[in-house]
């Protein structure tokens, strides 16, 4: 081996140790950047404008909308004093923060809508109307299924029930349940009220498994009837 090659081979070997170790900081700086996802904070109490309510203030609102009068004089599904609680929506384009809270009220068979000025507590307005049918609330579909168990075509859903599943009836609490308001047809002389009544049309399923048909049953949540239609 020549001197020169030698010369070489002794440099590149000097150079080799005396390149410094990456230290935590720069191992750190080549590795990509990332962002925490911190945990959400506190849930506001109150919105702004036209902001949709917040949970605290439907409840607040919600409270305010049922007021004495009301609460005294309606009637709810169930048949206590009170009327029933559908819905809310918000006021868009107002000056303040108003929102419109429905209720059904079953002693007067009646849509009440009720504007609160939620910002003040207080009832701007108030407005009734029938023939007008708002999406079923919770407790309507729950007691218009419990109309059907305890009617005679009960027998009929435990049956089909049995037929889709292949099991006996264990109890309704295997039933996912949805409802749509039903308005009389021409050729309906069995639910020739509905419309005028609060009248609903099951959609039944087991819980993740098959529909139970109910489609030709309707009950009369007014009248606290269950009637078959063709």
């Amino acid at each position: 081996m020549t001197a020169a090659v030698s010369a070489v081979i002794v440099v590149a070997a000097l150079d080799a140790s005396a390149a410094p170790t990456p230290g935590p900081s720069a191992r750190a700086a080549a590795e990509p950047a990332t962002v925490s996802n911190p945990s959400p904070g506190p849930a506001p109490v109150t919105g702004v404008g036209d902001d949709p309510l917040t949970g605290p203030e439907v409840d607040r609102a919600r409270a305010v909308a049922l007021d004495p009068r009301l609460l005294a004089s309606a009637q709810d599904v169930t048949g206590a004093k009170g009327a029933e609680y559908l819905s809310w929506e918000i006021i868009e384009g107002g000056t303040g923060r108003d929102a419109a809270f429905y209720f059904y009220d079953y002693r007067t068979d009646e849509l009440v809508k009720q504007v609160v000025d939620v910002t003040g507590g207080k009832v701007t307005g108030s407005f009734r109307a029938k023939g007008m049918q708002l999406p079923a609330s919770d407790r309507e579909v729950a007691t218009a299924l419990d109309l059907v168990l305890a009617d005679p075509v009960g027998a009929d859903v435990r049956a089909v029930y049995t037929q889709v599943t292949g099991k006996p009836w264990s109890g309704k609490d295997k039933l996912a349940v949805e409802a749509h308001t039903y308005r009389a047809r021409p050729a309906d002389t069995e639910a020739g009220e509905c419309g005028e009544h609060r009248c609903v049309q099951l959609v039944a399923r087991v819980t993740d498994g098959p529909f139970v048909d109910l489609n030709d049953i309707i009950i009369d949540l007014s009248g606290r009837t269950v009637v078959r239609v063709k």
